[in-house]
């Protein structure tokens, strides 16, 4: 069993498309927009290596998709690259409700499956049981075989954002978002270790590291793809607040302290890499987590939530110098207005065989 890294061969990126107005109230109208400008970039990529890569929407009904495929086709969409499934959702965030696929077996029969989490939105809305579903409905139109995450007789439940992993056996979180004991509890009871128990049997992971705090503005409480990502096997990148008035300088100085000392799966330490953070970024009094980190690896290119900020251009050039694809920067001071970007709204799908 086996996670791969985000920027190994995709067959396909997963995305579902806007239906609830409540995740952007005020600022619905743009939506659609913003994400057809994802679906484009994936869908429309030059193949790589002789692949290409399929972008995958739900839509929650027959209503949606003509909607859906109207409006990708006015962006100029590769609409032969475009499968819609008919899935109904409530909110629909991908990273978090969606099939967390897996890797089985060695290269000879190496097939793909899913590693069936529990979800239950961020263990904060009352709105989650058709998300809860995703993944399970996912599988079985595509035919693969669903694994359910158990631990201690229960189901459990996570989100792909309070993840980052290297495909190589180590796996980075926080503890905010795993083990506080009053706010947001995904899993009572949980330690360190039953949480990595489920990390090797349902991922395989061999080595967590362990970081202390989220950004401010994260609704998920602590999620790890809002500020530290992995750029290849050795190298993270952290984010970095240097206003020292600002709240979230002490909590990404601590995480990075952690990192300081933390090893890889083979006792190396990893590369450590600071990316700036954009201004704080408010809207309706609420400060929203926008960050570079909430970056998409896909197979042609990097997708980057840019914020209208001075900032902006320091952040691509940092990434530019870590992947060598194309680093393209995505207009998202809308879209964070749902309190996540465009890694939070997408989910890859590893290529298998």
């Amino acid at each position: 069993m086996r996670l791969p890294a985000e920027w190994e061969p995709h067959a396909a990126t997963w995305i579902t498309w806007p239906q609830n107005a409540r995740d952007w109230p005020g600022k619905f109208a743009p939506m659609p927009w913003a994400f057809a400008e994802i679906i484009r970039k994936v869908a429309n990529s030059a193949p790589v290596d002789g692949q290409t890569e399929r972008a995958r929407v739900l839509v929650g009904d027959e209503k949606t998709e003509k909607r859906a495929r109207g409006q990708l086709a006015k962006a100029h969409v590769d609409m032969d690259r475009v499968d819609f499934f008919r899935i109904p959702t409530d909110r629909g965030w991908m990273r978090d409700c969606g099939p967390c696929f897996v890797e089985r077996g060695g290269p000879a029969n190496k097939t793909v499956a899913v590693s069936g989490f529990g979800f239950d939105a961020w263990s904060k809305y009352p709105e989650f049981r058709l998300d809860a579903k995703v993944p399970g409905a996912v599988a079985k139109l595509l035919g693969m075989e669903i694994l359910p995450a158990m631990h201690k007789g229960r189901l459990v439940v996570f989100e792909g954002g309070a993840i980052d992993i290297n495909g190589r056996g180590t796996l980075v979180t926080t503890e905010e978002c795993c083990l506080d004991p009053e706010v947001q509890v995904r899993n009572p009871g949980f330690t360190h270790a039953d949480y990595e128990a489920v990390f090797a049997s349902s991922m395989g992971v061999s080595n967590t590291i362990w970081l202390r705090n989220g950004i401010k503005g994260d609704d998920t409480h602590g999620h790890v793809d809002d500020f530290c990502r992995f750029t290849d096997a050795r190298t993270l990148v952290l984010c970095e607040e240097k206003n020292a008035d600002d709240e979230n300088h002490s909590i990404l100085e601590e995480n990075r302290e952690i990192l300081e000392g933390a090893r890889l799966e083979d006792g190396s330490r990893p590369q450590v890499i600071r990316l700036p953070m954009p201004a704080p970024l408010f809207f309706d009094g609420l400060r929203l987590p926008a960050s570079y980190a909430n970056f998409l690896i896909t197979n042609a290119a990097v997708l980057v939530p840019t914020f209208n900020d001075p900032n902006d251009r320091l952040a691509l050039g940092i990434l530019s110098e870590l992947f060598a694809r194309p680093v393209i920067g995505i207009h998202a001071v809308d879209l964070v207005w749902g309190l996540g970007t465009i890694h939070c709204l997408t989910r890859q799908e590893p290529l298998g065989k």
